[in-house]
């Protein structure tokens, strides 16, 4: 069973890196770049809420998405430069902004 789950998963990441077309180099520095640009994004998000609320409440979390959805694009572009994955990450959220409007 472990194995089939390990076969997908391979899968997975070898259908995403070609629908990308990038090299398996570029694929590890992308998730980086996700991972870091993420965990940057919610730290930040918590930090700048914290200045207002004292307590979470609705609003809190309400605020913290909002927050989280204008930060996340700027964080993942500044953490995709010192990984060289910029020109990535631009066509990226230029169609993600595509979709959404």
């Amino acid at each position: 069973m472990a194995y089939l789950q390990n076969l997908q998963l391979c899968t997975m990441f070898r259908n995403l890196k070609e629908k990308w077309g990038v090299s398996w180099t570029n694929f590890v520095l992308i998730f980086c770049t996700f991972a870091i640009g993420g965990s940057c994004c919610g730290y930040l998000g918590k930090k700048i809420l914290s200045f207002v609320f004292n307590e979470k409440t609705f609003i809190y979390y309400v605020i913290y998405f909002i927050t989280i959805t204008i930060l996340w694009p700027l964080c993942v572009i500044l953490v995709s430069i010192p990984f060289g994955q910029f020109v990535f990450f631009k066509k990226y959220l230029n169609k993600m902004k595509a979709r959404l409007f």
